[in-house]
């Protein structure tokens, strides 16, 4: 295999294992009994529901990028630093051509619709780095509504769901990108519309019912659950596409490394999901004590029972190496080969 495809198969492999990882870690951190857990009656136990620190989680585990970044940096300033003679060679143009052929990095310019100028290609600095906060914004608001949605589905019907962004994403790059789909991309797609449509039928008609419940015969709010956890992790796809569209755009337009890029859109949407939790704890959180938007309550939950602090971790780990390789995905091939690498977690948490 030659050495790109080899760079490429690595980065989707790491890709499928980080993202599968994140999922199962999220779902087993929401079957956490965080409050009345001694009661006999399991169906008066509490569990760890909280989509709006979950989010934070997840941006703050997007952050460690650019601790990553930083660290890179120093070792590779102390690995460029002068020799104690003074001497130190200047590679020449020839020399560093070869070295950029032979050496597959992800900061390299993308595989699929190449910048012709490289110009034009300029570094993401000043003002210019606010770009970041448009796709941590879609990433916030699909990232929740998943969250809210995996709370009414399993993991599996879950991840079979989110292959509708392959949909989003591949019309989104048509209409946004210019790019062009083949046939055989336009009936892959409208396969994957079938799956997804029989997925989320056959998960309304047949819901899955809390085993803790003495009676498992279906109810109409089995039904109103499962109904509304089809449809937010649906509407969450489109966030989620174009989340991966502008990615996509302003790698092509910007010289900008994934890891960086990972980076800035957690600190900016830490930063947001920090400015918006106390002014919803405040709108919503006290007329509803112990809901999403609770504040305190969902800080409690978390600090007072080490298996859900400790899963957060394990999440912030696997969301930050898994937001990496699939930026460094885009930046090989492009957004709708990311999202169709990403339907294919399905298989492993099946």
């Amino acid at each position: 295999m030659p050495s790109p495809l080899r760079h490429a198969a690595v980065l989707a492999a790491g890709m499928l294992l980080t993202g599968t990882f994140n999922t199962l870690l999220t779902k087993h951190q929401d079957q956490q009994c965080v409050g009345n857990c001694d009661d006999p009656d399991p169906s008066k136990r509490e569990l760890f529901e909280q989509p709006v620190w979950q989010t934070l989680t997840m941006f703050y585990g997007e952050m460690l990028c650019l601790a990553c970044l930083y660290v890179a940096g120093l070792f590779q300033r102390s690995a460029s630093s002068p020799a104690a003679d003074g001497y130190q060679p200047i590679p020449d143009a020839e020399s560093n051509a070869d070295i950029a052929d032979d050496v597959p990095t992800t900061d390299a310019l993308p595989v699929v619709a190449p910048v012709s100028d490289e110009s034009s290609v300029k570094p993401l600095t000043g003002w210019a780095t606010l770009y970041m906060w448009l796709p941590a914004t879609c990433d916030l608001l699909g990232t929740t509504l998943m969250n809210v949605g995996l709370f009414f589905t399993t993991a599996s019907v879950y991840q079979m769901l989110r292959g509708a962004v392959v949909v989003f994403s591949g019309l989104f790059s048509v209409l946004f990108l210019g790019h062009r789909l083949e046939r055989f991309q336009v009936v892959s797609l409208a396969m994957v519309v079938v799956g997804v449509t029989i997925v989320g039928l056959s998960n309304i008609i047949s819901p899955p019912v809390d085993p803790s419940r003495s009676d498992t015969a279906m109810t109409e709010h089995d039904v109103f659950k499962a109904t509304l956890g089809v449809v937010l992790v649906l509407g969450a796809q489109i966030f989620t596409a174009t989340q991966f569209v502008v990615e996509e755009k302003i790698i092509r337009n910007f010289h900008l490394t994934p890891l960086r890029a990972v980076g800035l859109e957690g600190s900016f949407g830490a930063a947001t999901v920090m400015a918006a939790i106390p002014i919803l704890h405040v709108t919503i959180g006290r007329s509803h004590p112990g809901s999403y938007f609770d504040a305190p309550a969902g800080f409690q939950q978390i600090v007072q029972n080490p298996s859900v602090w400790q899963t957060s971790i394990y999440i912030m780990i696997s969301i930050a190496l898994f937001n990496y390789f699939g930026l460094s995905v885009t930046r090989y091939l492009s957004a709708t080969s990311r999202a169709t690498i990403d339907t294919c977690r399905t298989l492993f948490i099946w």
